[in-house]
């Protein structure tokens, strides 16, 4: 039987994995809370994910999985940086399979560390470029594969996986209309938030009852969860980034820390990467404006 970690065992932070970053996060992240990394394609956001995810490994003794929302079949490269950064190769979970044909509670069970339940479907991500038949089509697949979801995020979690990385937010004028939000909204409040026993409720449906004790001696605390979400935005330079007003509801508004990554120009007349944390409840924090570089081991501070 799988064993989780009590929820006594709740870290005070995790770290980004990333040098130089936990510091001016006074210390590291807060687990319990929704972290948002906002750039442009390009910028470093996938890598800093990673890592995070990868520091798991040491911190908790597991690392962080990948939920992809990418919907066009755009490659992340996401297995490429893990194999390069870390010799680690991700485990991609079936979009397709059925969670009434895994056995949650054999310990050589694997979950995989790695899902994109859209991976081949092309659609766009607002309501507004689908037609009513379309969007329809779309919230049909979405129920489907939601138990798919719901089972890779408590299986990991049951066996001691306490973060996770959401990627493939594209960026949209008007975010209400973003089915991808739409989705993380369901997936941060319904399945990372929420407690186990209501989340093992919706994954196992009728069967609850006849899983109940084996449910029992999985529970973990949603609290040690940190969560991650890679956000691309249209503006490319830091200084865009930090003119950027939050809307009342938007996702930032509603996020614990903000960390922006943006090009800025150097004093030699070129174009550099630098970052910065916007915001970071319940913590101090450095009000600095950092450089950094990417290389093969992923975001590297300057």
């Amino acid at each position: 039987m799988i064993s989780a970690s009590p929820a006594s065992q709740v870290l005070s932070r995790q770290s980004t994995g990333v040098e130089g970053l936990d510091e001016m996060l006074g210390g590291g992240l807060l687990p319990g809370t929704l972290t948002v990394v906002v750039g442009a394609t390009g910028i470093g956001k996938t890598q800093l994910g990673l890592q995070y995810a990868e520091a798991g490994r040491s911190q908790e003794s597991h690392p962080g999985i990948i939920f992809d929302m990418t919907s066009r079949g755009d490659p992340q490269n996401h297995n490429d940086y893990a194999t390069r950064m870390f010799g680690r190769t991700l485990q991609h979970a079936d979009p397709e399979a059925s969670p009434d044909l895994v056995d949650f509670f054999a310990a050589e069970q694997s979950y995989g560390d790695y899902l994109n339940i859209f991976r081949y479907t092309g659609k766009r991500v607002a309501r507004g470029d689908l037609s009513f038949e379309e969007y329809q089509e779309w919230q049909a697949a979405l129920a489907r594969k939601l138990g798919t979801a719901i089972g890779f995020f408590y299986g990991n979690f049951a066996r001691g996986c306490r973060r996770t990385v959401v990627d493939g937010i594209e960026p949209l004028d008007r975010k209400r209309e973003s089915i991808q939000l739409e989705l993380f909204e369901y997936v941060y409040q319904q399945i990372l938030r929420k407690d186990p026993e209501w989340v093992a409720r919706d994954l196992f449906r009728e069967h609850y009852r006849a899983r109940e004790a084996e449910i029992a001696r999985v529970q973990y605390d949603p609290k040690s969860i940190g969560c991650m979400l890679l956000y691309t935005s249209a503006e490319t330079m830091l200084h865009q980034l930090l003119e950027r007003p939050l809307d009342e509801g938007d996702i930032l508004a509603n996020a614990n820390t903000i960390i922006f990554l943006g090009k800025v120009p150097s004093p030699d007349g070129r174009i550099g990467r630098a970052l910065h944390v916007a915001k970071h409840r319940g913590s101090a924090c450095s009000d600095e404006i950092r450089p950094y570089a990417i290389d093969d081991r992923g975001v590297r501070m300057l």
